[in-house]
């Protein structure tokens, strides 16, 4: 059975379990201010926290699933099962594992430039190949350290690429680049799922000190920044926390 304790995604502590801390702070002075019967407000209003805590804390792992493989939103992404695919920005193997699990027929070379804080503690290659191979599917997951805006990857050789909530925390200028990239190891006509965080009401519920400094995505951008990187794009979807758009490269004319 699978719980967010069975994989090692090396989240930081107050954004996996943070809300322990108002549920246990706020909920002790909560059951102390209604037994004493003074400052009712008080009591209340440290009720009212130590429920968000309570609620955000399931909702932070089983629907946002902070601490889980995640899923493909989009079913048609290589809906054959097989093929080669990058992750780009693969941190410690979320998106990894999770397509690894659902299309059994997939390899994936993870790539990220493993530097700086996106919210992962001690992130490495290693930390994600060892989650590959807590889900068993290590022997078809490699871990490359690169940059999403220079790919160390050979030019129309992948049948998809994936990116998960890393390429739009670049700087706004790389972005493009990263896109290109993406366009670049992809064969003609392969596939391209990205997905960006989206601060929607799931998330500031969830987390708000999170994503405080993320504005929210907006969708017209996306799309044209994806359709002057060589892509048409088949389907735009949202999730909890989550905007994302499936595509397939065009290809280019002779």
């Amino acid at each position: 059975m699978t719980t967010p304790f069975t994989y090692n995604f090396g989240y930081s502590w107050w954004i996996a379990w943070g809300h322990l801390v108002p549920i246990v702070l706020f909920g002790g002075l909560a059951i102390l201010g209604w037994r004493s019967r003074r400052r009712r407000w008080l009591a209340v209003a440290c009720s009212v926290l130590a429920v968000w805590g309570i609620a955000g804390l399931p909702l932070t792992h089983a629907v946002i699933r902070i601490n889980l493989p995640l899923q493909p939103p989009a079913e048609r992404f290589l809906s054959s099962g097989t093929g080669r695919v990058v992750d780009v920005g693969a941190g410690s193997g979320r998106a990894t594992v999770g397509l690894l699990l659902a299309r059994r027929g997939v390899t994936v070379t993870a790539v990220d430039i493993y530097k700086g804080y996106y919210g992962i503690d001690d992130n490495t290659p290693e930390r994600l190949m060892a989650n590959a191979h807590i889900a068993g599917v290590g022997g078809r997951a490699d871990a490359k350290v690169g940059d999403a805006r220079e790919l160390p990857l050979e030019s129309g050789a992948y049948d998809g690429v994936i990116s998960v909530a890393a390429i739009d925390h670049l700087p706004r200028a790389g972005i493009p680049k990263a896109l290109a990239e993406a366009a670049r190891v992809l064969k003609p006509g392969g596939e391209f799922l990205l997905t960006v965080l989206n601060p929607d009401a799931w998330a500031w519920f969830a987390s708000p000190l999170a994503v405080a400094h993320h504005r929210p995505p907006d969708p017209r951008r996306w799309r044209a920044m994806l359709e002057s990187a060589g892509f048409q794009i088949v389907e735009q979807g949202a999730q909890p926390a989550a905007l994302y758009f499936y595509c397939r490269s065009v290809p280019t004319k002779p």
